[in-house]
This record gives C-alpha cells, sequence and structure tokens, in this order.
C-alpha cells in the first residue's frame, strides 16, 4: 500500500491535545495518526493500531471492546506521548454492511469467526502492512506496541519495525461482548489475559 499524500492539523480533544495526519493512500481510504508528544522520529515509541469500529467507537456498542481499548489508549498515549495509527478497517476488514451482516448471524448464535467465514470471509480481513507505512512515514524506528493482536506483532514485525514491547489491553467482559471475546482469544489467538 503507497502513501499519496498526507495533511495536518492539531486537535484538541477531552483527553489532551494531538496533532491528527490523515494520509491518503492507494486503497482510497484516508487513514489516520493521532500524535501526542515528541514520538516523529524516535524510538521505543508507545503506539496503538486501532481498526475502525461505528459501533463501537462512536455508537458506544456493548458488543465489542473496541472502545474501551481506544479510549484506554489514548489516555495513556496523551499522558505519555506516542501515536494512535486509526485504519479504516471496519469488521476486521468486511466493511460496515457485512458487519452488521455478521452481527445478525451471531445473534442466531455463531460466533464472530464463524459468522465472517459464514459470509465467506476470512476470520480476519485485516493487514497492517498501511500501519507499518504510516509508521515509517512518521520515521518511528520501533515501538511499544499495545494490542492484544499477535498479528499486529508479527506484521510490524516483519516490515521492519522493531517491537520493543506488547502492552495488553484488557478489558471487562459484559453479557454482550463475552461471547465474542472469548472466540477472539481461543480462536484468533488473541492476548486476553487469563
Amino acid at each position: 500500500m503507497k502513501i499519496i499524500s498526507s495533511a495536518s492539523a492539531k486537535l484538541p480533544t477531552e483527553f489532551g491535545n494531538f496533532n491528527v495526519i490523515a494520509f491518503s493512500t492507494e486503497d482510497k481510504l484516508n487513514h489516520a495518526a493521532l500524535v501526542s508528544g515528541q514520538a516523529i522520529g524516535k524510538s521505543n515509541v508507545l503506539v496503538r493500531i486501532h481498526s475502525e469500529c461505528l459501533t463501537g467507537d462512536v455508537f458506544h456498542s456493548m458488543k465489542c471492546d473496541c472502545r474501551k481499548q481506544l479510549e484506554a489508549a489514548v489516555k495513556k498515549i496523551s499522558k505519555e506521548g506516542g501515536i494512535i495509527v486509526y485504519l479504516r478497517q471496519e469488521g476486521r476488514g468486511i466493511g460496515l454492511y457485512n458487519k452488521i451482516r455478521a452481527y445478525g448471524l451471531q445473534e442466531k448464535g455463531m460466533d464472530t469467526v464463524e459468522a465472517n467465514t459464514k459470509l465467506g470471509f476470512d476470520a480476519d480481513e485485516r493487514d497492517y502492512l498501511i500501519a507499518a507505512d504510516i509508521l515509517r512515514h512518521l520515521k518511528v524506528k520501533s515501538v511499544r506496541l499495545m494490542t492484544n493482536n499477535p498479528e499486529k506483532v508479527s506484521c510490524l514485525e516483519k516490515s521492519g519495525i522493531k517491537v520493543e514491547k506488547r502492552i495488553p489491553i484488557l478489558t471487562r467482559s459484559n453479557r454482550f461482548n463475552k461471547k465474542y471475546l472469548e472466540s477472539k482469544k481461543k480462536k484468533l489467538g488473541h492476548f486476553m489475559g487469563a
């Protein structure tokens, strides 16, 4: 994936001040990076790679832990400095429409992985190469990665960005997301604590 251009501006948030950088890419999606402090061009940068989740991030759905993870990352990065790479990969890469179709299948008893495969997709369609490209564009040499997803670690390392440390983001389950979190742990290999 190639970054075509970028634009930046200051972005004050309820958690602190950031610089937001939007990236125009070959995939025609506009990905973003929120930067706090002096993270550009540094090593051992605190980073969160976050995939878009309209239902969780914006509508505060209780079916996932996306908003809780994003909020924890924004708070920590606003205090310590770092970068949030926000990728337009709704529904683990299947898009909003298909994500809602998958929700319907989950309401009939399937877990998140079974629903995606029933719809003809891989369990996780995301690719983190664009995140690596964004970090390289920002001249980040190595990261402390806030994630539970082993694929993010693997992709960054294969792309030449050293992951100094993986920092888990643990959230509490609820009756709406318990099965979802269990399937992420058992079927997708996510690190979800004990």
